[in-house]
C-alpha cells in the first residue's frame, strides 16, 4: 500500500479553510514523501456480540457538511449529533458513487455499481446480483425495506423489486418521495400520509414491532427487557427520500429557518425532518429493548447538491468524483460492541457495508463474487488505524433513467384500480441482460479515481478513450484537492495508474457477465 511519512501532528484535525497552513505543510511533504507500508496496531481481541439487529438508514442528497456535528453554520441536527457523539463517527466515509442508484447498489452488494451496469440514477440493479439481504436471510435474519428504492420497478412482477432482491417485507417508492407519498406495499399501491422521513421510519417501526412484540398493536409504554431469545434478528433498510428535491419541508421543520431564503429554508427543513425521524427511530430502539445489540448505521447516498447543500468546503458536489461529491456524513452506533465513543479518520465507504455485516454474522467470503469493499469489523473493535486496501471510483458519464415516483405510482394505482396487472417498465424487465458489445476493456470513459493511503489519483478520459489526463493529490495536507502534484511524484503516479487501470479492466469484465459464469 502507498503511504506517506509526514512530520505534521494530526493532519486530520487541520482546518481545511486555512489554505496557507496546509500549503506550507505540502512543501514539507514534498521533501519527505516516501513509499511505506501502514499496519494497524494490534489490540486485545474483542468478542463480537451475538447476532445483532441491523438497521441501515440512508438520507438522500445530504452533503458531508449538512449536519450540526460537521460544523454547519445554521442547521441544527441534535439527534444525528447525539448518535455521532455516542458511537463511532466515520469522518472520511465515501459513497461509492456521486449519485443515488449506484451507491444503493453498492450497499446491497459490496461491489462497485459499474460492475452490474448501475452507471447512474434510475438504472436497475441486475437480478443476478447477490445482496446482503439474501445473505442475512441465509443466516436467520428477517429482512425489510422501507422508503426509496430506485434500483428498479416496484411493481409486483418486477424481477428487481425489493421482494425479489431479498426483502421479506417492503413498502417502497420507485424514487425520491415527499409528503403524503403513494408507495408500493409488496407490489400494491398504497397511499401514505405525513412527512416523508417520518413515513418511512414509522413503516419500519411498525414491521419491527410485529416481529418483536407478542402484541404489536400495543407498544410498550416504557423500555422493555430484551425480546425472547427465539426472536429472529432483524435486518432493516430505511432509505429516506429527503433532502432530495423538490424540497417541501414540513412547516414545523422549516420554522426555525424562517429568516433564510426560501430555497435554503425548505432544504434545511427537510434535513431537520430527517433528523427528527432519525431521533424517533433511535428512541424506539430503546423502547423496544433492542438498542444495546442493534447496529445502527447512518449515511447519505452522495455528496451535497449545489447552491443549498454543504460539502464542508470539500471540492465538488453531487455527480463529481472529487471529495465533495463522495464524502458523506456517517456513523455507527452499536452499544454492545462500541463501548466508548470515538471518531476515526480511516477512509471507508458504502462498499464496506456488505463485507462488514457478512463478517459480523460469520458468513464465508468463499464463493462470493468479487467485492470492492472490506470488513470494518476490526475498525469497530478498535484494531484498524489505516485502511488496508485501496478505494476506487468511476463515474462513466452515462446518463440516468428518468423515473419520477409520483407519476409511476399513480399509473400503477390506476392499473390496479381497473383490475389490470401493471406492466413492468422496460429497463427493469431487461435488467438481467448482459451487454453484447459496447464497453471496451481499454477505454474507461469518464472520471475515475483511486485512493491509496492518503494519495488520490484522478483519471479523466473521453468516452472513446482517445484522450486521458491525470491529477494526483495528497489528501493528508491538501484535502481540498487544489494542488496537483502528479509531475512532482512520477513514481507514485505510475504505481497508482497501474492499480487503477487494472481495477477498471476487472470492472468491465464484471459488467460483461464474467462474475456470473
Amino acid at each position: 500500500m502507498l503511504a506517506i511519512r509526514v512530520d505534521v501532528t494530526t493532519v486530520q484535525q487541520m482546518a481545511p479553510s486555512r489554505e496557507s497552513t496546509y500549503q506550507i505543510a505540502l512543501l514539507g511533504l514534498l521533501l519527505t514523501t516516501s513509499f511505506a507500508s501502514g499496519a494497524a496496531p494490534s489490540t486485545a481481541a474483542i468478542k463480537t456480540p451475538a447476532r445483532p439487529h441491523v438497521v441501515l438508514i440512508m438520507s438522500d442528497d445530504q452533503g458531508w457538511g449538512d449536519t450540526g456535528y460537521n460544523g454547519h453554520p445554521i442547521l441544527k441536527t441534535p439527534h444525528l449529533d447525539a448518535a455521532a457523539a455516542a458511537g463511532l463517527r466515520l469522518d472520511r466515509f465515501y459513497a461509492a458513487a456521486p449519485s443515488c442508484s449506484p451507491t444503493r447498489a453498492s450497499v446491497l452488494t459490496g461491489r462497485h455499481p459499474n460492475r452490474m451496469g448501475v452507471f447512474s440514477w434510475g438504472i436497475p440493479i441486475r437480478p443476478q446480483e447477490f445482496t446482503i439481504a439474501e445473505l442475512l436471510k441465509q443466516h436467520g435474519y428477517r429482512t425489510g425495506h422501507f422508503g426509496k428504492w430506485h434500483l428498479g420497478s416496484v411493481r409486483p412482477e418486477s424481477p428487481v423489486n425489493p421482494g425479489k432482491t431479498g426483502f421479506d417485507r417492503w413498502v417502497s417508492a420507485p424514487n425520491f418521495f415527499d409528503r403524503d407519498p403513494l408507495m408500493s406495499d409488496q407490489g400494491v399501491a398504497r397511499q401514505m400520509f405525513g412527512e416523508s422521513s417520518e413515513v418511512a421510519v414509522d413503516l419500519a417501526l411498525e414491521w419491527m414491532r410485529s416481529q418483536l412484540l407478542p402484541d404489536p398493536g400495543t407498544p410498550p409504554a416504557k423500555p422493555t427487557t430484551s425480546p425472547p431469545a427465539e426472536v429472529a434478528p432483524l435486518f432493516v433498510v430505511i432509505w429516506l427520500g429527503s433532502p432530495h428535491l423538490p424540497h417541501l419541508a414540513d412547516p414545523r421543520d422549516a420554522a426555525p429557518y424562517a429568516d433564510q431564503p426560501k430555497k435554503l429554508r425548505e432544504y434545511l427543513g427537510e434535513v431537520a425532518g430527517v433528523d427528527r425521524a432519525f431521533g424517533h427511530l433511535r428512541d424506539e430502539l430503546q423502547t423496544l429493548g433492542i438498542r444495546e445489540n442493534t447496529l445502527l448505521w447512518f449515511c447519505s447516498d452522495n455528496g451535497a447538491i449545489p447552491v443549498v447543500g454543504n460539502s464542508g468546503e470539500n471540492r465538488g458536489a453531487k455527480h463529481s468524483v472529487y471529495e465533495g461529491g463522495l464524502l458523506v456524513p456517517a456513523f455507527i452506533e452499536w452499544p454492545a460492541m462500541i463501548r466508548q465513543p470515538r471518531s476515526t479518520p480511516v477512509r471507508c465507504g458504502t462498499v464496506d457495508i456488505f463485507p462488514t455485516l457478512a463478517n459480523i454474522v460469520g458468513a464465508s467470503r468463499e464463493g462470493l463474487r468479487p467485492l470492492d469493499g472490506i470488513s470494518l469489523l476490526p475498525l469497530l473493535r478498535g484494531e484498524m488505524s489505516v485502511r488496508p486496501a485501496p478505494m476506487a471510483f468511476w463515474n462513466a458519464n452515462i446518463p440516468g433513467l428518468f423515473s419520477p415516483s409520483d407519476s409511476l405510482m399513480h399509473k400503477m394505482e390506476r392499473k390496479q384500480d381497473a383490475g389490470r396487472e401493471p406492466k413492468v417498465e422496460p429497463a427493469s424487465r431487461k435488467a438481467g441482460e448482459i451487454p453484447k458489445a459496447g464497453y471496451a476493456a481499454d477505454q474507461f470513459g469518464g472520471h475515475s479515481a483511486w485512493i491509496e493511503g492518503d494519495w488520490k489519483l484522478h483519471r479523466f478520459s473521453t468516452m472513446d478513450g482517445a484522450k486521458v489526463r491525470w491529477e494526483l493529490y495528497n489528501l493528508a495536507i491538501d484535502p481540498l484537492e487544489k494542488l496537483d502534484v502528479s509531475k512532482l511524484h512520477p513514481e507514485v503516479l505510475k504505481t497508482m495508474q497501474s492499480g487503477l487501470d487494472e481495477w477498471l479492466e476487472k470492472v468491465v469484465g464484471s459488467l460483461h457477465g464474467r462474475d456470473y459464469e
